[in-house]
């Protein structure tokens, strides 16, 4: 269109010179141009629209994901270290900026967990960190097995390894740490009886309970607490959340010891407002060192010891039967602390991540209890009193592998507008409202509304005024998102026809990761159809769940769907994962 203009406006100006004379010479009233003054008429070229500069476009915040993430580490260890809350809590906000000015991280909602729950079970409890625990349930119905989905196979059944939610409610039902969460959700006592600490803050001496034992019936002491922290910490363990210990003196080889069986101490760089919290989280449950390094490859492979059924533990359950990709079977662990309170005998888990297969055994009377529910059927389930919603803290997110093959060519700047091209014309409106269904709130931030902030207060509480972005404003103003959006691509590099889609000539194709669950592969659905309105073509790849998690964690990928929930009421939790060391560092910052 613009070439055919150029050619008629052509045809005008010769007419209009034909009239004037009828040859190409100027009128004697006038000034005869130079031959260089008619070139550079003839070469005038069209006038074309100006490029934004990208550099421009970024945050204030913005550095480097991949060459400059060096300051974010350095960042994350200060905050550690500080230990005036107030500048703390100020410098999360700083770290935050950060992580979201790299446009890689796309927060979709704020989570709830919905679940389903036979009228004659109560007893079972969740926390806020989606943690739930079943060694307390009370079956009216006169039975002694608690049946039960959580969902497939599970990668790794060892504490110090595992960094799945499913992989933590296991743990949680059948290992003990120092301390665990009551039904409130607040820290209370397990294998300690309490703890006091240093003047400074720093030293923490913690009493164990008298009498303490393996599942094998073997003494259990504070010496198996000094091997496992020290083996979760080590780096030869190669746990994702080996971090969590570098507030840690002499982190990796942390100062922890054991001046006798039931006394119990370790040693902090700076005080820690969540240290309960940790000592009830997984990654720092005791394991027992014989049966550890009695699996032969247990130096290579960490967690080869407890990969099949008749693993040493010390929870209230122990795993008896395991038919890979199908079944795990539970018996109660006569040796745990409070068995007496233990009313059931057993917990059968269907190992399954088909949403419409847990829905029907659930319905048949196949489980007592079913962790997911078909995203076809959340409406129809509202009312129902077998339905329950309880609130976590936690974001489900998107996001880009920062060093993935899509920013070839593009600088850090123009790479970060193409990602915020991404996250602003996602509908998270649309997705909560029709996929999630149970309150979701859409969400403009990584750390999740009403998440603590260190220092008495809440980091966040308004879910539009504190974000980034307005997170219903594709719902609002499409058409105007939209040419935001064109923007920030024209900024990368990008071109766009006349139907406001990208131009052949520069194409956007990608392939969007994700697991087999049905909400989720709608999230992608809905996804695919907000950014093909700018001609962005989406694949949908479809793992299981175990290929999911290597697959994201090795970076193979270009863009995935995520979820993270809290494991403690901390913003540092929702920060410190994106450290270059961490191995929850999906997206690949720093490497």
């Amino acid at each position: 269109m613009k070439k055919f203009i150029a050619v008629l406006l052509s045809l005008l100006l010769v007419f209009s010179l034909a009239a004037c004379g009828g040859n190409n010479k100027p009128a004697e009233s006038e000034s005869p141009a130079t031959e260089a003054e008619e070139k550079t008429e003839e070469a005038e070229p069209e006038a074309t629209e100006e490029v934004p500069d990208a550099a421009e476009l970024v945050s204030e915040a913005f550095i480097d994901p991949v060459g400059a993430w060096a300051q974010y580490d350095e960042l994350i260890a200060n905050i550690k270290a500080e230990t005036d809350f107030a500048k703390r809590t100020e410098m999360m906000h700083e770290a935050e900026d950060i992580l979201m000015a790299t446009q890689c991280v796309i927060p979709i909602y704020y989570y709830n967990d919905i679940y389903l729950q036979k009228d004659y079970v109560d007893g079972i409890y969740s926390n806020p960190y989606a943690t739930k625990f079943f060694m307390y349930t009370k079956m009216s119905n006169g039975a002694d097995t608690l049946k039960l989905n959580l969902s497939s196979e599970p990668d790794f059944l060892d504490p110090a390894l595992n960094s799945s939610v499913d992989g933590a409610c296991l743990a949680a039902n059948s290992f003990s740490g120092l301390y665990t969460y009551d039904a409130s959700g607040v820290p209370v006592p397990a294998c300690a009886t309490g703890y006091e600490v240093s003047e400074d803050g720093l030293t923490y001496t913690v009493k164990l309970r008298e009498g303490l034992k393996w599942s094998d019936g073997s003494d259990l002491t504070a010496e198996d607490f000094v091997y496992s922290w020290k083996r979760a910490a080590s780096d030869e363990t190669g746990a994702d959340y080996a971090y969590m210990f570098d507030n840690f003196k002499d982190f990796p080889n942390i100062d922890v010891s054991a001046p006798d069986a039931t006394t119990f101490v370790f040693t902090l760089n700076a005080p820690c407002a969540y240290m309960e919290d940790l000592m009830a989280f997984p990654t720092f449950f005791p394991v027992k060192k014989e049966a550890v390094e009695g699996y032969a490859d247990w130096k290579t492979s960490p967690g080869g010891w407890c990969q099949e059924a008749g693993f040493v533990s010390n929870g209230a359950f122990v795993c008896t039967g395991w038919n890979h990709d199908t079944s795990m079977t539970y018996e109660k662990n006569p040796y745990w602390y409070d068995a007496d309170k233990v009313t059931i005998n057993k917990l059968e888990y269907m190992l399954s991540a088909d949403d419409t297969a847990i829905f029907a055994a659930y319905n048949a009377g196949d489980l007592d209890f079913a962790d997911s529910v078909p995203t076809d059927e959340v409406a129809s389930l509202l009312d129902n009193p077998e339905f329950h919603i309880v609130d976590e803290l936690g974001t489900y997110y998107v996001a880009f592998n920062c060093k993935s093959k899509i920013f070839e060519g593009k600088t850090p700047e123009q790479a970060a507008c193409m990602r915020e091209a991404f996250t602003i014309m996602i509908d998270r409106d649309y997705i909560c409202e029709n996929i999630g269904q149970t309150g979701q709130v859409a969400a403009n931030a990584f750390i999740p509304l009403g998440m603590a902030d260190g220092n008495g207060g809440v980091f966040k509480s308004d879910p539009v005024g504190q974000g980034y972005f307005d997170p219903s404003a594709v719902s609002k103003d499409p058409e105007g998102i939209a040419e935001q959006a064109r923007t920030l691509l024209k900024a990368a590099g990008y071109q766009f026809g006349d139907d406001g889609k990208l131009s052949a000539d520069t194409p956007i194709s990608l392939e969007y990761l994700t697991n087999t669950t049905s909400g989720h592969i709608a999230i992608a659905e809905s996804v695919q159809q907000d950014l093909a309105t700018l001609g962005i073509e989406l694949t949908i790849q479809q793992q299981d769940w175990n290929v999911f998690l290597e697959e994201r964690k090795a970076g193979n990928f270009d863009f995935a769907r995520e979820g993270w929930i809290a494991d403690f009421n901390d913003p540092i939790n929702m920060l410190e994962m994106w450290t270059t060391v961490s191995g929850n560092n999906d997206c690949q910052f720093g490497r």
